[in-house]
């Protein structure tokens, strides 16, 4: 049984990085196919160009169209190769970083990518998740090598929406709940092996960073503001939890995020937001499950803004009819919930997300909220 750890060949983080843009593209080539959206390029734009310009690093400027698609990224792929890029920067949310990834990787280019938000761990990962046009979920692909640079601003990060700060705390901290339920069986992680001690540790660590410091941080960034406690959430949201998810594992909580798109309700809901509920329902799931542990996370949710209930997602009310469709992935062929030291069926998965909503209801209540 071997053991496998993946990771960027550089990671940057600070106030301001985004200025120095160029010094570390030009370790990668001269002329760079930038991915962003018109947004994107509003905030970061006169940054990034100037510190490219200045690198002596040619820009190749392309408009995200807003789904990580396979078509997407075979544009993005023949752009890339029609002008003659040396290296792909993917600038913005995780969708932009993960369509950058495949392209880089198509063309076979040196990877950049620049998260604009600290909403997933998409930026350090080897990974793109693949949405259809209509924003549904239809898997997932590893590539063999992550981004060559992981360039973090958290000034930048500091000035986005506080909702996707939130969801980058949903989704990271799945990382230790879901790598510690993988370690179990020993399951496979992105990597093709067996977690190591090393990534367990980054994943224990994210989880607790997120417990300690997450609700100031949030309160800083609802005044934009970079403190300590910013600095170490949006490290646990993109670092921690990347090398985490990466090589250690997924389980039930991504799983029920993955499904929940199907829902028409749940269009609007951000990836890390889905993940909050699905951590709850998975905790609901294993007989293992520390249940004072599992209350402190659900408040640390609430206090935080995360999605602990089907009113949260949109779905109240919702009968266990339309919930079988959630639970017959999840116990089907193939499914994340594999990695679980036992049996996952179909009425467990419900059950759980019942109980999880439930036991987010109470504690909303005992929270006067």
């Amino acid at each position: 049984m071997k053991t496998v750890l993946i990771a960027p060949r550089k990671y940057v983080q600070g106030r301001g990085v985004a200025a120095e843009i160029g010094t570390y593209a030009k370790l990668l080539g001269t002329k760079a196919l930038v991915l962003w959206d018109s947004v994107v390029k509003g905030i970061v734009g006169e940054t990034v160009l100037k510190s490219l310009e200045a690198a002596g690093v040619e820009v190749v400027d392309v408009d995200f169209q807003g789904e990580s698609s396979k078509e997407e990224a075979a544009r993005v792929a023949g752009i890339a190769r029609q002008q003659g890029a040396q290296m792909m920067i993917g600038i913005g949310g995780g969708k932009a970083l993960d369509t950058a990834k495949a392209a880089a990787v198509d063309t076979g280019l040196k990877m950049m990518t620049v998260p604009t938000i600290a909403s997933n761990d998409s930026p350090t990962s080897a990974a793109t998740v693949w949405y259809d046009t209509e924003g549904n979920f239809t898997g997932f692909e590893c590539w063999p090598f992550n981004p060559d640079v992981v360039l973090v601003d958290s000034q930048v990060i500091a000035h986005g929406p506080v909702r996707a700060f939130v969801a980058g705390m949903g989704d990271a901290l799945a990382t230790w709940v879901e790598a510690e339920a993988a370690y179990k069986t020993r399951a496979l992680n992105l990597g093709g092996g067996v977690s190591t001690g090393a990534a367990m540790t980054l994943a224990r660590l994210g989880y607790d960073t997120l417990l300690e410091f997450g609700v100031e941080a949030r309160r800083a960034v609802e005044l934009n503001c970079v403190t300590p406690a910013v600095e170490k959430v949006i490290e646990a949201n993109v670092l921690h939890s990347g090398l985490g998810f990466e090589s250690g594992g997924l389980a039930t909580a991504h799983m029920i995020a993955n499904t929940l798109p199907s829902f028409p309700e749940c269009k609007s809901l951000m990836h890390g937001e889905k993940v909050g509920f699905g951590i709850v329902s998975q905790l609901c799931l294993d007989d293992e499950t520390d249940v004072e542990e599992m209350i402190h996370l659900v408040d640390f949710e609430i206090a935080v803004g995360l999605p602990v209930t089907f009113a949260d997602l949109n779905i109240e009310g919702i009968g266990r009819d339309r919930l079988k469709q959630i639970g017959d992935v999840c116990a089907g062929e193939g499914s994340l919930c594999a990695n679980h030291p036992f049996e996952i069926t179909s009425d467990g998965v419900v059950d759980a997300m019942i109980a999880a909503d439930a036991l987010g209801r109470t504690r909303k209540e005992a929270l006067g909220m």
